[in-house]
């Protein structure tokens, strides 16, 4: 005799309909990130631009909902990028793993969003580069994620 699970039948599925569909990550506390604007500041001032982009990608706040953090976050990322000379992006962009290309994938396009004189020259090749190392993959993960920069 076949015995046949009857857990499944108490599980309510009404209860996972997308007109309920609640992010966990979302909807958690407002997060504090661990973002240290005099150190970032420090090492741009010092040149090292790919240290300070990974530091900046890594402490992203994507879970955060203050609009003020991450403004700031945005802000200190584009400084960033404006800074590194366009014969050092390849290199700055080889030392990033697939969540930080993701990151930047995010903070260019927020860029986009928020141009300034000759941002979006720059931003442009930014996007290149990340999208030769991220591939089309990047792009859709960026597009379909609900955490913001």
């Amino acid at each position: 005799m076949k015995e046949t699970s009857t857990g499944f039948r108490k599980i309510d599925v009404d209860s996972y309909g997308e007109d309920v569909f609640k992010d966990e990550d979302l909807h958690e506390t407002q997060a504090t990130t661990n973002l240290n604007e005099q150190e970032i500041r420090k090492l741009v001032q010092s040149n090292k631009f790919a240290e300070a982009l990974r530091k900046l990608l890594d402490s992203a706040p994507l879970t955060v909902k203050n609009a003020a953090v991450k403004d700031a976050a945005t802000n200190l990322v584009l400084q960033v990028l404006l800074g590194v000379k366009t014969s050092e992006i390849d290199k700055t962009i080889e030392g990033l793993d697939v969540d930080q290309i993701d990151v930047l994938m995010k903070y260019i396009y927020r860029g986009f969003e928020l141009p300034s004189d000759g941002s979006s020259a720059n931003l442009l090749i930014w996007h290149e580069k990340t999208f030769a190392k991220g591939g089309v993959g990047s792009i859709v993960r960026v597009l379909t994620d609900k955490k913001r920069v």
